[in-house]
């Protein structure tokens, strides 16, 4: 299996703390200053980069009328196909002035190209890295041209079934690709918890031997978090600077502040998985007050024998264990002890 990945000199994987992508995705809504808002809110949020969306609606589909290219259903239903995307679509000169404000204020940011020319793009930005959207998935010629470059790649595997996503890894084997980690994803937009199966995780990460990561299409982050303790080393969420604000996708997004209980959320639960471990932890060691444990409850002379009216369980847990009760009755002991003392061997 794959350990790790790096994006950025960021090392990604079980080991490490989880690696939070926004998806800016069409929550810009046409303003680029709302991209460097975007940008700005994922930095203070704590994620560990902010992720767009390189296409054009002529490099995703045709401008048609034919009942193929309509949406007849779900969130973004009455438009086109092309409609959808060119109220969508990000302009490709945006992304030099993104990617240098990004380097600036200090996140890293990377897009998921859906065409060749896109991928050409990236490249002259110098793209620390590339995603593969899960409806790009079966794009096995894509996927190869993005290997070629030689970058880290992370596929998302919505719709995909398992002949798809090891058809999707042999692809980017087959182009270079070296450092690559996959997704599991439901295309569901917005799509329901129970949907998710994050069982599958642990089988995707057995199954594939990847770095294996959650994009999270629900409308919270009980998902996400929860993902983590199932081997998540990588979340993506999709992001907004208001849910209300009436763009694509701006209804099933995480505004700042949930953005922020994600990344504390998700970086607690890993901290929490651990590992196996049965002993006293330094947080507990206060509370041995509260523990049982043997005390002489009253005043016993030396030599005397100890009977059951001379020693109880109780708090605190500073004396031998109660386990130890039928070893100590019967016993003399060897000095002068006073009621309130912990019982010990050495007494005996």
């Amino acid at each position: 299996m794959s350990d790790f990945i790096t994006i950025n000199g960021r090392k990604i994987g079980n080991s490490f703390t989880p690696y939070i992508i926004a998806e800016m995705s069409a929550n810009h809504n046409g303003d680029i200053n709302n991209a460097y808002k975007i940008i700005d809110m994922t930095k203070s949020s704590g994620a560990d980069c902010v992720k767009l969306q390189t296409y054009t609606p002529d490099t995703l589909t045709i401008d048609s009328t034919l009942s193929d290219f309509q949406l007849t259903e779900g969130l973004w239903s009455g438009q086109s196909l092309y409609e959808l995307y060119k109220s969508a679509f990000m302009p490709w000169e945006w992304h030099k002035p993104l990617f240098d404000y990004a380097k600036k204020v200090g996140i890293t940011i990377f897009s998921s190209p859906f065409d060749n020319t896109a991928v050409d793009l990236l490249e002259d930005l110098n793209t620390p890295a590339y995603k593969i959207a899960s409806f790009e998935a079966v794009d096995l010629p894509l996927i190869k041209y993005v290997a070629q470059t030689g970058k880290p790649m992370i596929i998302s595997t919505g719709m995909a079934d398992t002949q798809e996503i090891q058809e999707a890894i042999e692809a980017a084997r087959e182009g270079g690709c070296k450092e690559l980690a996959i997704l599991h994803c439901v295309s569901g937009y917005p799509a329901p918890a129970a949907d998710y199966n994050l069982r599958t995780l642990a089988d995707m990460q057995g199954k594939f031997g990847l770095v294996t990561g959650l994009s999270d299409h629900t409308i919270d982050n009980t998902t996400a978090i929860t993902s983590v303790a199932l081997g998540a080393s990588i979340i993506e969420k999709h992001v907004t600077l208001d849910r209300n604000g009436g763009g694509p996708d701006d209804s099933f997004s995480l505004e700042s502040e949930e953005l922020k209980q994600l990344c504390v959320g998700a970086k607690t639960a890993w901290e929490s998985l651990g590992q196996v471990d049965y002993g006293r932890k330094s947080s507990e060691q206060a509370n041995v007050k509260f523990r049982r444990s043997l005390y002489f409850v009253k005043n016993i002379k030396e030599g005397e024998i100890i009977t059951k009216d001379h020693v109880r369980s109780i708090r605190p847990g500073y004396g031998v264990l109660p386990k130890f009760l039928d070893d100590i009755l019967g016993k003399k002991v060897c000095c002068d002890i006073e009621s309130g003392t912990a019982v010990q061997f050495k007494h005996l």
